[in-house]
């Protein structure tokens, strides 16, 4: 049995560094594991007057409800996570008794500046509280995405990341295993 995990990137940009962390879980995805990649390029701000939702926002609720656990790529701007990740997440948390996420469990990456996104990361791991979502704590995976860990399409050419992304997809696999005994 496979389980479906859901990617999601807090950044629009095709090259960015956060969508390459995402390329390569899902191209080294572990037996067992399939990862999906989510578009948000045309998911709009979460207006509750909005009398149907878009059919981006649609799209992204149906992937959520079919995953089984979300590996999110945090980038960090202004010392937060991104508003397009957030913008997700508040979507899906408008759903009756949050079902889309409650409970799932989530690995957190992110790459940029000097610490990675460590400090966007944490602010994450606090929104996950209030969602009920079940964040892994280990291994995080911080990449900080100018020290020539990336080409320039975005992609991570670093052993030491793809190791740690190896072993967070590792450990989702095993968490998502035991939160659904």
């Amino acid at each position: 049995m496979s389980i479906n995990v859901l990617a999601i990137c807090g950044s629009l940009r095709a090259k960015s560094a956060n969508r390459g962390l995402l390329r390569y879980a899902q191209a080294n995805a572990p037996e067992g594991m399939k990862i999906h990649l989510a578009d948000l390029l045309d998911v709009p701000f979460y207006n509750a007057d909005l009398a149907e939702k878009p059919a981006a926002v649609e799209q992204l609720l149906k992937q959520l409800g079919e995953a089984d656990a979300l590996l999110l790529a945090c980038p960090e701007y202004n010392y937060s996570l991104a508003p397009a990740l957030k913008n997700a997440l508040d979507w899906a948390s408008r759903e009756p008794d949050n079902h889309l996420l409650s409970g799932k469990p989530a690995a957190i990456m992110g790459a940029g500046g000097g610490m990675g996104t460590s400090r966007a990361q944490y602010h994450l791991r606090q929104v996950c509280v209030f969602l009920n979502l079940h964040p892994l704590n280990q291994p995080e995976v911080f990449a900080n995405a100018f020290a020539g860990s990336f080409d320039t399409d975005g992609n991570v050419i670093d052993e030491k990341i793809h190791g740690l992304i190896r072993k967070q997809l590792d450990a989702l696999l095993k968490w998502q295993q035991q939160l659904s005994r």
